[in-house]
């Protein structure tokens, strides 16, 4: 690549910046939905409180995965064409939070709706919140900010379950968990709305239908633009297989230990936390790492220890090991889950050329939804269309990790300095 160096930034950010602090709330102010929401007390409101099934909460689940995964690119695209990323993320946390505190009025059909809203602005957040990362890091310190916003985001997780916990214990509905987790998002991103300093763009847009509509007509040049990057292209593919397995073992953990195991709900909690707790670690762990031998390196070590965690919690049932042991196999699948999530980020912004970096962002966060779908159909047809049963279901899960390992050993991520087209206008 051409030697043309980026213009220099204003201040180089570093860890105990105001903004480089604030943008790390704000992963600890998103994971408190995504646990609250997504993964736990909404779902459990739909079908114990409101008598749906399973497939009521997953169809409006997969709705709003859908419909990211159909505009992410075009999103990442349009906050390409802006002057700064933040007004972005502040429009899709206001809306997210809005309709999250909405949720359980009017029924269950309109509440699904509302989720449905919440969750989809909630994913478009993500896009232009990695895309910020280049703002409050450097390339020095990117693993370690990184790392530390995936460990200070799953301590998140803690608040959001310590909330409801002591909101049930309260006789408290359900509902108020709802708004008290909107409103505790908002607290906790209000700071990267006020400190984290993006330069603006001189080549800015101003939002029109007609730029909205260019930015959509614009996801075909950005699948065709990642031919120029090989490298970008093959991490993306990558990364379908290592999300399949890790977005699948946090979504079938808790009825693994329960039905394969015999592990009580108490006991099934306290694994989860334990994931949740070495997810806490991993972060900070990691980040060190990334910083030290390179995202790519990272990713590979990473991946090395998903496979040995996978072989473990199969081995446990199979050959008849203590159930406790499962313990361990869940502290080692939030340390490698804290590491996954550590590394990839700055391998992504590594790989991509800041000019596009939203549009790829936004390929980055439709290959995590395709696996987030693609997850979850490959269990159950495992288990339950082909009968084979849960261990061969996490076997599949290995094989995948196993696949993005191959296909990430030949991304080149020594990319050097980016030429002057592909840098940011200053």
């Amino acid at each position: 690549m051409s030697a043309s160096a980026p213009a220099p930034a204003a201040s180089a950010p570093s860890i105990r910046s105001k903004g480089t602090i604030s943008w790390i709330l704000y992963d600890l102010a998103n994971t408190i939905f995504s646990l609250n929401i997504v993964s736990l007390y909404f779902s459990l409101w739909v079908v114990n409180d409101m008598g749906g099934f399973d497939a009521t909460y997953g169809n409006a689940n997969a709705l709003s995965m859908l419909l990211m995964f159909l505009t992410a690119p075009a999103i990442g695209a349009l906050s390409d064409m802006g002057k700064r990323r933040m007004p972005f993320l502040i429009v899709s946390t206001l809306v997210c939070v809005g309709f999250t505190m909405l949720l359980g009025q009017g029924g269950l059909i309109t509440s699904l709706a509302f989720f449905v809203i919440a969750n989809y602005f909630y994913q478009a957040g993500l896009i232009f919140y990695d895309a910020l990362l280049p703002t409050v890091s450097t390339e020095s310190n990117r693993g370690l900010v990184s790392g530390v916003g995936v460990g200070v985001g799953y301590i998140g997780s803690f608040i959001g379950l310590g909330v409801g916990a002591t909101m049930l214990a309260r006789d408290m509905p359900k509902t108020a968990i709802f708004q008290a987790t909107g409103l505790l998002f908002l607290i906790f991103a209000i700071p990267a709305f006020l400190f984290v300093k993006e330069r603006p763009r001189k080549d800015a847009r101003p939002l029109t239908l007609e730029s909205i509509g260019d930015a959509f007509r614009s996801v075909r040049k950005t699948f065709e633009r990642t031919a120029n990057y090989p490298s970008l292209r093959r991490f993306l593919i990558g990364r379908i297989f290592y999300t399949d397995a890790a977005n699948t073992v946090i979504a079938f953990m808790g009825i693994y230990v329960s039905q394969e195991l015999g592990f009580t709900e108490g006991e099934t909690t306290i694994v989860l936390a334990v994931g949740i707790a070495a997810a806490v670690v991993g972060g900070f762990i990691w980040g060190p790492i990334v910083d030290r031998f390179g995202p790519k390196r990272t990713l590979l070590y990473v991946l090395g220890l998903w496979m040995i965690t996978l072989l473990f919690a199969i081995f446990i049932p199979v050959f008849a090991m203590p159930p406790m042991l499962f313990y361990a196999a869940a502290a080692l699948a939030g340390v490698a889950l804290g590491g996954t999530w550590s590394a990839d980020r700055p391998l992504m912004i590594r790989l991509s050329p800041p000019r596009y970096l939203g549009q790829f962002y936004g390929l980055y966060s439709m290959v995590g939804r395709f696996a987030s779908i693609i997850g979850p159909f490959l269990w159950g047809f495992v288990v339950t269309t082909l009968g084979l049963g849960r261990p061969v279901a996490i076997f599949s899960l290995f094989i995948m990790v196993v696949i993005a390992f191959f296909i990430l050993r030949r991304v080149d991520d020594n990319v050097g300095e980016w030429p002057a087209e592909e840098l940011v206008p200053v």
